[in-house]
């Protein structure tokens, strides 16, 4: 049992995805494991063939309790194995294509489809998809690092094969179904006659008093989260920020960033710099409580909250955050979540965070009062920044003006802290975020 947090004593074996007797590739997923902070994917630590389940599922063991034993074969077999298991589920070219084009052509046998999930290394989630829509993986074009399937993969591929099969000519005159993805999320975008756009989320079947139970990441969270409130006395501060400094450089940057590295520099990398920066002269918020005294951290590891398109939330951590610039926290940002989505995260990323961001703003939220991440003492939550009409001073008087505008939350355990240093630690994110010269940080 890994150590999956700085105060995590044990955990729970949620799920085995490999059974004794099977063979495993180094870092294949072999289990899920349950802490009191998050559900986490373990991965094998070697190759070999599995001899031994120690710990059953649903119990509950100390960190350091053996789970099981794989026997790890000679270097040699162990490499043949690995090229003839490539040789054998390795498909051409031609059979690509004529499985892609040809749904009535015969599927791949259990056997094989089994083969084909070890070589791609799909995590769970992809496998119960697969599995619940009965497709094979080999149809399905990988989106993921390495060519990886991710659950979105999966999930526009059968939006796709359902459109193809609802759609009727008299509809595509009157309505253009178009596919994209905002963010990470699968969305349908319907254009009517109107030229009004409506976002759609999937479309989910239900009956009137169905009872939907709790999946682990759910259930996981729940329980830490009236932990969370149980364990802390919560306050709430909240402190408009303008973001017009910020926006300018975002503006200037924009279209050599996307052509550079294909993705959006948002406001979130700069929240980020400024959070690092003002977490340096106000050190408590960068600490835990212990006992009646409070442990400081030298070292700012920023968690980032993410959501899994709506199937719960995770926050994996940027260590050493206070040394990367904009710049670099906006790819590790970006690279992290991404990989959040995926599922494809390591254990050693969801641990030893020592203060938390969470962004709803995308939704244009107004004011979010965020839940604690435990052992943490503090949570800044990023709301949606718009234009707002504002009082501008100036030397003939005050005048209306529109700036960018958004609001900055913050929790914070008001047994670490008082209000006034919450309250000058907010102060001092939003002078940042207003008057420094963010150009130096690319």
């Amino acid at each position: 049992m890994p150590q999956l947090g700085e105060t995590v004593a044990e955990g729970t074996v949620a799920t085995w995805h490999k059974q004794e007797g099977d063979e495993v590739a180094k870092d294949e997923i072999l289990l899920d494991v349950e802490t009191d902070k998050a559900a986490t994917e373990i991965p094998a630590p070697i190759a070999g063939v599995i001899t031994s389940v120690l710990v059953q599922e649903g119990e509950t063991v100390d960190v350091g309790t053996v789970l099981g034993v794989i026997d790890c074969p000679d270097t040699v077999t162990e490499d043949k194995s690995a090229g003839d298991e490539e040789k054998d589920i390795k498909p051409s070219s031609t059979t690509q294509t004529s499985a892609t084009k040809d749904s009535s052509a015969e599927r791949t046998s259990p056997t094989q489809v089994t083969r084909i999930e070890r070589k791609l290394r799909l995590s769970p989630v992809v496998r119960r998809l697969l599995a619940e829509h009965r497709l094979d993986p080999q149809e399905i074009s990988g989106s993921g690092r390495d060519g990886r399937i991710t659950r979105n993969d999966v999930l526009v591929f059968v939006e796709g094969q359902t459109a193809d099969k609802s759609v009727r000519p008299s509809e595509e005159a009157t309505i253009e179904s178009i596919t994209q993805r905002v963010g990470t999320k699968p969305v349908t975008i319907l254009a009517s006659s109107k030229s009004t756009m409506d976002v759609l989320p999937p479309a989910q079947q239900f009956n009137d008093g169905d009872r939907v139970p709790f999946d682990r990441i759910r259930r996981v969270t729940a329980e830490h989260m009236v932990r969370s409130k149980a364990t802390s006395p919560h306050v709430l501060q909240a402190m408009e920020t303008n973001f017009s400094a910020v926006d300018s450089v975002r503006c200037r940057f924009r279209e050599a960033w996307i052509a550079d590295y294909g993705f959006s520099l948002t406001y979130m990398p700069f929240i980020c710099r400024a959070t690092c920066m003002a977490l340096r002269d106000f050190p408590r918020l960068n600490g835990r409580v212990d006992g009646d005294g409070l442990v400081l951290n030298k070292r700012v590891h920023l968690s980032v909250a993410v959501d899994l398109n709506f199937q719960g939330l995770v926050a994996p951590v940027i260590r050493d955050a206070e040394g990367l610039t904009v710049s670099g926290l906006a790819h590790r940002i970006h690279e992290i979540s991404g990989r959040a989505r995926e599922g494809v995260l390591k254990s050693d990323e969801l641990k030893d965070g020592t203060y938390t961001i969470s962004n709803n703003g995308s939704f244009g939220t107004l004011l979010t009062a965020p839940i604690i991440n435990q052992p943490q003492v503090g949570i800044l939550s990023v709301d949606a920044i718009t234009k707002r009409p504002v009082v501008v001073e100036g030397p003939t008087g005050d005048s209306i003006a529109i700036r960018l505008v958004g609001i900055l939350s913050q929790s914070f355990d008001h047994r670490a802290i008082d209000g006034s240093y919450s309250a000058a630690f907010l102060h001092r994110i939003r002078t940042l975020l207003e008057e420094k010269d963010w150009s130096d940080e690319f």
